[in-house]
């Protein structure tokens, strides 16, 4: 009995002792836990005005986890528990992973990157890491492609961001740039106002700013026009295609000729002596 009475006396004294400590720690825990949720509520709240859902859901998760890993070594330290060498201990994982994941932090960083500042959003036609197409999902670790031939590509985030990438879609407007040849015999003026009507022709084609079409080369085979036309973006493919098409059965039509490459052979026979 005096043994049992003996520990019952020392448990009393180490929870008068310990009492105040662990009631502090506890209220600690309950109301950090309660401050770090209006916190992040708060934050969400402004970070949805400004970012992607994607990355304010990352950030929240990131804080969370953070933010309550700071309350628990905190509260561990106020009840007593040493916690350097658990704080070492974590520090020394974490190099350790970074180490070993650091193609993946390249990419989530560029991740990051990416979702604050939008070089490009959703549904954008973009020309990146050697792949063109519309922008279907912008994640964390990477950003999926859809080709204009329906393919999917899954690009690792490091390589857009660390690459030059072409916005193709985000301007209203584009200019549509064509190359047309005629032979050198033909008539230069006829074949220029041919194209002019062709061009006045397509209310597509934007007058500011003012087409051009100008004599830009005297190549091997042909004179070559260069033709600069302003569309609206979704009307580029339209205007390009339909202008080779309307081009080439006009310069028929008026009995201009679309040189092909050629190449004079000329024989000389020796005399003999």
């Amino acid at each position: 009995m005096n043994e049992i009475s003996g520990y019952y006396d020392k448990a009393m004294e180490l929870l008068i002792a310990y009492a105040p400590q662990l009631i502090l720690a506890i209220v600690t825990l309950v109301v950090g836990l309660w401050l770090i949720n209006k916190l992040l509520k708060i934050t969400d709240k402004s970070l949805q005005k400004k970012f992607d859902p994607t990355l304010t859901k990352f950030i929240h998760s990131l804080a969370s986890v953070g933010l309550k890993a700071i309350l628990l070594i905190s509260v561990a330290s106020m009840i007593g528990i040493e916690t350097t060498s658990f704080i070492a201990v974590l520090g020394a994982a974490g190099l350790a992973i970074g180490l070993a994941l650091q193609g993946n932090l390249a990419n989530f960083a560029s991740g990051v990157l990416i979702l604050i500042f939008k070089p490009f959003k959703v549904g954008d036609a973009i020309e990146g890491a050697g792949f063109v197409g519309i922008v279907k999902e912008i994640q964390i670790f990477t950003t999926i492609l859809m080709t204009f031939d329906n393919r999917r590509v899954i690009i690792p985030n490091a390589q857009l961001g660390n690459n030059p990438i072409i916005n193709i879609g985000v301007e209203e407007t584009r200019r549509v740039d064509m190359l047309f040849g005629i032979g050198y015999d033909d008539d230069i003026d006829k074949a220029k106002a041919a194209i002019r009507s062709l061009i006045d022709a397509d209310k597509r084609i934007l007058n500011d700013p003012a087409p051009v079409v100008v004599v830009s080369e005297l190549a091997d085979s042909s004179v070559n026009f260069t033709v600069r036309a302003w569309s609206k973006t979704e009307d580029y493919w339209g205007v390009f295609f339909d202008m080779q098409e309307n081009v080439k059965k006009r310069f028929d039509q008026d009995g201009i000729t679309i040189p092909y490459p050629q190449q004079d052979v000329h024989m000389y026979q020796e005399q003999s002596s």
